[in-house]
């Protein structure tokens, strides 16, 4: 992940402040607890105590000294469990608080970047916050089938607006649930305003929440970044190509909207066709129909769409209209 030293240096003190904010909660439950119920602070310190007598057993030459001990750690584990829960606490109230569980705010697992650091760095180099804003408004509690007509029927596949929305959010459902099981890329064509975006930002904001990678650009933003590190030689626009392709989830929004020519439809195939065999997924949303996209992208661009994309047709009035007459 191509950062400079500022740039690391501030996630690290991110991670600096995480920790200590965590601790400074769990300080507080201590305190509170240690005052609501005095016999936990007995229980902490009897199991040091234990630890420590422990230890001398086993300098002393006593072999039993380690079973002892699991022993009446499990028993005083075991009674400092049956007080919290009667107090009305949960069993790991007093356990250690982690923000990210995985690397313990540490940022790192076994040597390499956990997986909340590599976020962190995208969302950095990529000024992805704009699209975590949209994400509080735009994900699958705020979805709405209230907008889509359960009578306008579309001619080409016989179902109405309702039913195929519908249809489309199972999909996107399923997408998130079977997202490190199953290789999969969904293609959303269709009017403007019938929800492509939408339902797009409601599987970036499950995924986020997962722990995975997730990079989204306009077409007009990944095509100036790749322009930049070919044409313009940018050292930071070339250290995100790979970035680009190795990421868990690309979103690629509003394809067609970008100046169209011969460097952009090359880079297209280029970046879809290495994202495939990779087996990285991808997320395409379009207004034009397949046709355009063979026309404008070459039948090759759209011949690996047909291969290894979900493609899904919305259907239906403009939302965004709707929303602004109510």
């Amino acid at each position: 992940m191509a950062l400079t030293n500022s740039q690391y240096d501030e996630i690290q003190r991110g991670y600096d402040d995480r920790q200590l904010h965590n601790k400074d909660i769990l300080s507080a439950r201590i305190n509170e607890l240690y005052h609501r119920v005095p016999e936990l602070q007995q229980i902490e310190h009897s199991i040091a105590e234990c630890s420590v007598n422990s230890a001398r057993k086993l300098f002393d030459g006593d072999n039993d000294a380690i079973a002892d001990l699991k022993q009446q750690i499990a028993a005083l584990r075991k009674r400092r469990a049956d007080l919290l829960k009667s107090a009305g606490y949960p069993e790991d109230y007093l356990q250690p608080i982690y923000t990210c569980s995985d690397c313990k705010d540490t940022g790192y697992i076994n040597g390499q970047h956990c997986h909340c650091f590599t976020q962190q760095a995208i969302d950095m180099i990529y000024t992805q916050s704009n699209i975590k804003d949209v994400l509080i408004s735009e994900n699958f509690s705020t979805f709405s089938l209230d907008y889509y007509s359960d009578t306008d029927v579309n001619p080409s596949t016989g179902l109405t607006s309702l039913q195929t929305a519908q249809s489309a959010y199972t999909s996107c459902q399923d997408f998130v649930k079977n997202f490190n099981i199953t290789f999969s890329n969904i293609l959303f064509y269709g009017d403007t305003g019938t929800g492509k975006t939408f339902l797009s930002n409601c599987i970036a904001k499950e995924l986020l929440d997962k722990g995975y990678s997730v990079i989204y650009f306009t077409a007009f933003q990944l095509f100036d970044i790749l322009s930049k590190g070919i044409f313009d030689k940018d050292n930071k626009a070339i250290d995100t190509h790979q970035n680009i392709f190795d990421c868990d989830l690309l979103i690629i929004d509003d394809l067609g909207t970008e100046l169209v020519n011969s460097f952009t439809t090359s880079q297209l195939f280029l970046c879809l066709n290495e994202r495939i065999l990779r087996k990285k997924n991808t997320i395409i949303s379009t207004n034009l129909n397949l046709g355009q996209i063979a026309d404008i992208y070459s039948e090759r661009v759209l011949s690996r769409i047909a291969g290894h994309y979900n493609i899904i047709k919305m259907f239906g009035d403009d939302i965004r209209m709707k929303k602004r007459i109510h």
